[in-house]
């Protein structure tokens, strides 16, 4: 199974594409998709770059699914608002190339990657380099992405079986508080 995971960013979405045969898994691409070229205020054609990104990086890898990071509230409510878009300019090419997508937060996606939610961006660069045997660390937006596609790869099967079973529902509400959910 061929997975694609996307970290989404209004300037920066990571993007990074691995195979999974059962547990084995092998490194197949990854990058990031840029929008600074555009102006800052340009939210339409930035979303627009995003988009089409993301689209051509599904048609170029042919993944079998598909993941996203969830975005989680952050203290200035205008980031949090255009990071929201970003992903939805993400969710959007994927589902338009009709793709399952499955969904993670930083905190379940760090949590499987090093043990522990509160990991810093380096210590999930180099366990997604010793886990796909890469000679040296990917950008930090990328190996979030790979880290989102390596997470699904691992706990994917398993929440397909539970979802089998019992219909899984969405948390109807939730207080944040530094990136935590209560």
């Amino acid at each position: 199974m061929r997975i694609l995971g996307i970290d989404p960013g209004l300037q920066t979405t990571g993007f990074g594409v691995v195979d999974a045969d059962g547990h084995r898994l092998n490194y197949v691409a990854s990058g990031t998709i840029r929008t600074t070229q555009l102006a800052r205020g340009d939210l339409p054609g930035r979303l627009k770059v995003l988009f089409e990104g993301v689209t051509e990086v599904v048609k170029r890898y042919q993944p079998d699914q598909a993941t996203v990071e969830i975005v989680f509230v952050n203290v200035n409510p205008q980031s949090t608002l255009l990071l929201g878009q970003a992903r939805g300019a993400a969710l959007a090419a994927l589902v338009a190339q009709d793709l399952p997508v499955a969904e993670y937060t930083a905190l379940q996606m760090k949590k499987a990657m090093v043990g522990h939610g509160r990991a810093a961006k380096n210590q999930v660069q180099e366990m997604v380099r010793r886990m796909l045997q890469l000679p040296g660390l990917p950008g930090t937006d990328a190996a979030d992405a790979l880290g989102l596609a390596i997470t699904h790869a691992h706990a994917g099967a398993a929440m397909a079986r539970i979802g089998e079973v019992a219909e899984l529902q969405r948390r109807q509400h939730a207080m944040y508080k530094s990136g935590r959910s209560y």
